[in-house]
């Protein structure tokens, strides 16, 4: 077999060209990494602006006017919600008032409006419409002058009285008592029963027996009314007229009497009258002024019952 020949090692010239070409291979590559470094931008976290500069640590400065302004701008519409919020509370408190106010007004008329007295001057007929004649002053006389069954003037069983109806005069002993108000033709006591009553104080009315069967329920209604009232508490009552002492005169129906009386602090009837308003229609309000002008503490015995 034939032998290859020996290779030859290569010279030292061949080695440093080789040695030169790496290290300019190795440059080249350096400064393309270089160049791409500083191309590509400062890296994450250096702290510097795109445009190189870096990036400063000082706080900007701030705008005294903008924020005074701007404070100002959140407390006055602050003050605004405020006005909004009492002027809704003052608007509510006040229809509040208005509210209540009307409530208590209301109550007030309606409770006045069903008191005794309110009820009594709406009842029936107004004054001015009822055909009243003007209220008289009739001269009195027998005041304690008791006739009848009971005194030693037993034969007196009816006293002819000088007006009609009467307003004072001779009576009997014992005056009604019963409690009642209101009293029918069929049941009524005396007239001379009555006059008794007129001198403690007490204003009766008498009605016409031809107004009874329509009026009846009238009349038992005004009478509890003017029962209630002050003046009159207690010492009102409806009566019928008997025509066998005289006759009412044309076109009245009704009429109302009262004996007056003034006393000493004796007791002693120093001055005396009798009062008549004779009607042609029931008027509750007639009734009021009446026994308003003529209440039950005048009268001869004002303590009696």
């Amino acid at each position: 077999m034939a032998r290859k020949p020996p290779t030859s090692p290569p010279s030292k010239g061949s080695a440093q060209t080789s040695s030169g070409k790496s290290s300019a291979k190795s440059s080249a590559k350096s400064s393309a990494k270089s160049s791409a470094k500083s191309s590509a931008g400062p890296a994450a976290g250096s702290g510097r602006q795109p445009s190189g500069r870096p990036t400063s640590s000082r706080p900007q400065r701030s705008d005294p006017a903008g924020r005074k302004a701007r404070v100002a701008e959140v407390q006055k519409a602050q003050k605004s919600r405020e006005r909004r919020t009492v002027l809704m509370i003052v608007g509510a408190c006040a229809v509040l008032v208005l509210l209540l106010g009307g409530v208590i007004t209301y109550g007030i008329l309606d409770a006045r409006k069903n008191q005794p007295d309110s009820l009594l001057v709406a009842f029936g007929t107004p004054a001015a419409s009822a055909s009243c004649d003007a209220v008289t002053t009739d001269p009195a006389s027998g005041n304690s002058d008791h006739v009848g069954p009971g005194t030693n003037r037993t034969d007196v069983t009816k006293v002819q009285y000088s007006t009609i109806p009467p307003t004072s005069g001779s009576h009997f002993v014992q005056p009604v008592l019963d409690g009642r108000q209101f009293y029918a033709s069929a049941d009524a006591p005396a007239v001379e029963t009555f006059v008794h009553n007129l001198e403690h104080g007490y204003t009766v009315l008498w009605y016409l027996p031809s107004e009874e069967s329509a009026r009846s329920g009238q009349l038992k209604e005004l009478a509890g009314l003017a029962n209630k009232i002050a003046p009159s508490q207690g010492k009102f009552l409806v009566a019928p007229w008997n025509d066998a002492y005289g006759q009412f005169p044309s076109g009245k129906k009704f009429a109302l009497t009262h004996w007056s009386a003034t006393t000493d602090s004796t007791g002693k009837v120093t001055t005396q009258a009798g009062h008549r308003q004779l009607c042609g229609d029931l008027s509750g309000e007639a009734v009021m002024n009446f026994v308003t002008q003529f209440p039950k503490s005048d009268a001869p015995e004002p303590l009696g019952a």
